[in-house]
This record gives structure tokens, sequence and C-alpha cells, in this order.
């Protein structure tokens, strides 16, 4: 895994820019800390920092072919980073059609793989990735992004060319660009509806998944490669029950692949658990080693816990009860209310988002998390996406969510995320927001991507709806977190259940299959119960969890009551002061739910800190509301 970065400018000479460029590449150290190189051109830079994990001496990067061309340059140049889990496949293939290879690499494979399909390579490719090709016999940029988007990869357009880097910081690090927030940009950030392709800030984009943009000399252009498409399906409930184990089971196989020391992480839910298995099962088949497994749990939740929404149970008794049943190397991460509201953490986590983004207190957690992780492994197994998949989350069945003509996880929370998240903004600036008619207006956008079969029934299709707003829109506000926060530390991150040939195989099951039990994600369960104790295997869905302290709600209003009295704080302009201080005016008697927290009391706290951090400029849209 690593950060890439770049600059195509064909109004100017590049190979006179070294220092931007560094400045650039710099920015992307955490993503990758054990290397960095810059290539450059006249009018084309990449950039790269390393995180080795395969091929530890030979992957060096941004890497070009032996093949130059009459100016003596090599014909393509790549930066890259993810992971394409079945190289060694393509790289036998390419042997064949008279490829030789230099090294053990999938970054090498990536380039020939280029060299000899060009952009249709990215068909072949099972993996996450965002990747940038120069290609200097056309003399044009390819920005490719993985199908489910597990990747990030973003760019801004300018006069002749276009910035692009793996996080906004990159991009931000060169004179060109500037960051300014206007109403659309406020929107996306406070909407919890990720629309692919927008960010906050203004003229700064991302790659869609499944996509690739081409910069040449006549502009850019967007070419999708893939989507989620409506199939028929013919196989009955017990293929399709012996499918999906074996489709897990292949994922998990080619991304235990490393040269460097992998782990999983463990909930004691569902996904977690059966990947898990998988993972030991597969180290006692080759060498008999145990899987490292980390947990995540909070000082005195155990003694204390209170039933809420999403859950009914602490994980750490099922996490434990995995351990024991399939005899991993486990370790638990206990988090104090100190730790989640310390200044220093919450910035680390702003700055790596770069965005506006958050999801109430399992940022600090996760980046506390995966900061332990990183001290004994350096790649993680992760169950992300399996909900959105298998149909796991809550408002999947609740009948009121799942009916409702916005997207469920609004409608899950009863009270409108519309009204939640603008509760503290400025009135004027609220009517010139219209949240809502955003909310709706890219619902209704959502809903045109989705096609049905003929004959589908109502229910069919709602369900068929609901899976597709997940996986297109709910997973990438997911994805984005755990890829934010593990790679601040320098940890890579696998996520087998969004291997695409699981994804199209289950997204296009019935309805009754992925609930034929009763229970929610049927397919996943039985698929791997004959791994699991009976106790996790029937476990009730449970979200990552949150802190149930109240000092952590206390200290977020501290927080935000500092920023109500200050009147240099950059968010202070876009508040409403009298519903800030009537807020704080009402004890705190209850922890807040993580819906609360991500939509109603944090909002403004994360969007001042992001506006500091980050120098960001108010368009006057938003002074003028």
């Amino acid at each position: 895994m690593c950060g890439i970065v770049g600059w195509v400018d064909f109004g100017r000479d590049l190979t006179r820019e070294g220092a931007t460029a560094q400045a650039m590449t710099d920015t992307m150290a955490c993503r990758g800390p054990d290397a960095e190189g810059v290539w450059t051109a006249p009018h084309a830079m990449l950039g790269h920092r390393r995180l080795a994990v395969i091929d530890i001496e030979g992957g060096a990067q941004p890497m070009t072919t032996p093949e130059t061309g009459p100016d003596g340059r090599p014909l393509v140049v790549l930066s890259y980073s993810g992971e394409v889990y079945n190289f060694q496949e393509i790289r036998e293939e390419l042997v064949l059609l008279g490829h030789r290879f230099l090294t053990r690499s999938d970054t090498e494979v990536v380039l020939r793989s280029y060299l000899q399909w060009g952009s249709e390579f990215v068909h072949r490719f099972n993996g996450m990735f965002g990747l940038a090709i120069w290609d200097t016999r056309t003399q044009e940029l390819l920005l490719v992004r993985d199908r489910l988007g597990v990747k990030p990869l973003f760019y801004y357009p300018i006069d002749g060319g276009v910035l692009f880097g793996s996080e906004p910081k990159a991009i931000l690090a060169n004179p060109r660009s500037t960051a300014t927030l206007d109403l659309d940009g406020l929107r996306d950030a406070l909407a919890l509806a990720r629309v692919p392709g927008r960010t906050p800030l203004k003229n700064l984009y991302e790659v869609r998944p499944g996509h690739i943009l081409r910069v040449g000399r006549d502009g850019l252009r967007e070419e999708r490669y893939w989507s989620l498409e409506t199939r028929p399906h013919t196989d009955d409930l017990d293929t399709t029950v012996a499918t999906v184990r074996e489709l897990i089971e292949d994922a998990v196989s080619r991304q235990m692949v490393s040269d460097v020391p992998l782990c999983a992480l463990l909930s004691g839910g569902l996904d977690s658990s059966a990947l898990t298995a998988l993972a030991q099962r597969s180290l006692d088949a080759k060498d008999g080693s145990r899987v490292r497994t980390f947990s995540v749990d909070f000082v005195g939740l155990a003694g204390e816990f209170k039933p809420e929404q999403f859950r009914d149970a602490p994980d750490a008794p099922f996490a434990a009860e995995l351990v024991r049943h399939v005899g991993t190397e486990h370790r638990e991460i206990l988090l104090d209310t100190a730790q989640l509201v310390d200044p220093g953490v919450r910035d680390t986590v702003l700055r790596a988002w770069d965005l506006p983004y958050g999801i109430g207190d399992h940022d600090p957690s996760l980046y506390l998390l995966f900061k332990a992780v990183r001290e004994s492994s350096t790649v993680a197994l992760s169950g992300e996406s399996a909900d959105e998949v298998f149909g796991g989350y809550l408002w999947f069945h609740d009948p009121v969510a799942s009916q409702a003509d916005t997207f469920p996880w609004h409608a899950i929370n009863r009270v409108p995320v519309s009204e939640q998240a603008t509760s503290f903004l400025d009135p004027g600036l609220v009517k010139s927001l219209n949240l809502a008619e955003y909310v709706a207006d890219e619902y209704r956008t959502a809903v045109g991507q989705v096609t049905h079969l003929p004959g589908d029934s109502d229910l069919e299709r709602r369900m068929r709806l609901a899976s597709h707003l997940n996986i297109t829109r709910f997973l990438q506000m997911m994805l984005d977190r755990k890829d934010r926060m593990s790679m601040a530390t320098g940890l890579e991150v696998r996520v087998p259940f969004c291997d695409h040939r699981l994804v199209e195989y289950v997204y296009n099951t019935p309805w009754a299959f992925k609930t034929f039990d009763g229970r929610e994600k049927s397919l996943l369960r039985h698929a791997t119960k004959d791994l699991l104790p009976r106790s996790i295997a029937q476990r009730r869905k449970a979200p990552y969890p949150s802190t149930q302290d109240l000092g952590y709600d206390r200290a977020i209003n501290r927080e935000l009551a500092r920023i109500a009295g200050d009147r240099d704080a950059p968010a202070r302009p876009l508040l409403n002061l009298d519903a800030v201080r009537s807020h704080l005016a009402a004890p705190v008697e209850n922890a807040y739910s993580m819906m609360q927290r991500s939509v109603y009391t944090e909002p403004p706290v994360r969007l001042d800190a992001w506006l500091r951090l980050h120098d960001v400029r108010l368009d006057d849209g938003l002074l003028t509301a």
C-alpha cells in the first residue's frame, strides 16, 4: 500500500518544479513510510511514497519500462497504490506472451499488463487500487480506481492539465490549487450521503469507483469500466450457499499473500469471525502458525454496558470465544475517553481525512486501534462491506426504513438528517443550503441508476434498491474511514468481502435467499457456520462500537462552547449562536448514539477544526446566505 501524487501540465515545464513535486510527494509519508521516488518529464510528474508489502527489495516506484522511445525516455511510467491479488496468474500469462520480469512485485505486473493490453488491463485485475500511468508515446495520463472504491484517488483540474493524489493534501501542497468551501461543499459534508466523485472542496473531485480518467492535451475524459449490473440468478439455494463459501475462501486466500506481518481485526461478530477462522485455517494448512488478532473495547464498558438501538451486547465476550475456538494470538486494545477527545488525536484524524467527514467517536477510536495494530503488523484483514453486500444493517430489515423514499440509513434515524445536521447553523444559511431538497435530489439520482428484472416483485425491487444504495453510497463512507485512519498509521487494511466477484454474485441473489433463515445475512451465516461457535453464528448484527461514557459527549460540548465564544473561530460565522447556547444549557444525562454524534453534536466541531487545520477559505456564498 502506498501514496501516489502527480501533476500534468501541458503549458509548463515541470522539470523546473522539483521543489513543488517533492512537497506534494512528502505529504504521503504516512501512507508510504518505507521509500519514496519522483519521476519528472517536461509535462508530467509522478511521485510515490511506498509501504513495502510484496517484494520488499524490488518494487520501487515510480516504476518505468526498460523499453524506451526515440527520446530515450521510458515508454510508460507507473505510480501505483494498492494490491492486485491475482498478479501471479497474470504474470504467468504475460510470461507466455513474451514479457520478461525484473522483480517479484505486483507493480511490475500492472505496468506490463498496460503494455500488453492498454486500458483494457483493468478488467483482468482482482484487487484494490488507485493508480496513475503516464504514457510517453501518447502524452496521456490515465488515473484508474478499483471497482468498489477501496483505495482513494483525487484530482483537481487546472488549465492545461490536472493535479492528483491519494489524498487531498497532496494536491493542496501545489500552489495551483486552492482550498475553498462553498454551498455545495457544505451540503456534501453534512448530508451523510456520499455522492461518487464529489468532495466538499470546490474543484476537487474523486475518480469514481470503477472509472478511468484520461488526461490529454484535449482535456479530461472519464470512462466507466465497471458498475453493479442486475442479472438473473439461476442457482438454487444450496448451490448459492456453496458458491458464497467458495468465493469467500478464495478471496481470503488471495489476500493473505504478504511479505510482511499480517493480522486480522476481530470484533466477535459474524463477518470478522468468519474471516479470522478462514485465515487461521489457511495457516493451519500451510505452516501451523497463529493468526494475530486485535479487538477494541472501552475502559469500564464491560461492567456498565447499556443495550442500544443497534447493539444489544458488548463485543468482548464474543471475540474471546472466537479466539478460544480457532486459537489465534489475540490482543485487546482498551481505549478511554481521554484518548478519544485528546486534541492531538482529533487533529491527527482530521489531517488524515483532509475533508470534514466523520462518524462520531469511531474515527479517533479506529485511528488509535490501527496505531496499536501497526506496532506488530503491517497488513490487516477486515470484515468491511459484509453488511452492505449481504444485507446486515438494521435498516434493511426495518419496514419504515426499507420502504422510505430516502436513503435507508437516514430513515432509520426517524428524525431527518437534514434537520439534525443543520441544527446549529445560521437560519439564513440553512435556507440557502436547502439540505432536505439536496438529499432528495441525490436519492432520486441514485434510484435512477438501479435496473430491475421483468417480473420482479415490489419487495424484490425495493430490496435490490436498498442493496445498491448501500454498496454504492454508504459503503464508500465506511471504506474511506477505514482507509484514512489506517493509512495515517502506515497500516494496510484489506477487505475480502469487497472482492468484486463476491459482490456481483450476492447482489443478484434474491432477497428471499439473503434472509432464508429469518435472519439478516443468511447466506454468509450458512456459508461459514461450520467454522464458528453457534453463539457467534447466531449473533445479531452489531456495528463498530461507540463509547457509552458521558464524558465523551461533555467534552464535545465544551469544544462547541469554545467555538461559540471565540470570535476568531473559523466556523463561528456559520453558526446560530442562540441554538448552540440553548443546546449547551441542557445537561447531558445520557450518552449520544453514534448517529447523533455524527450528524448532530459533532459537525460544527469537526467543521471548525477542519477549516483551521487546512486553512480553508469560506466562499462568499456561505457568508452572505
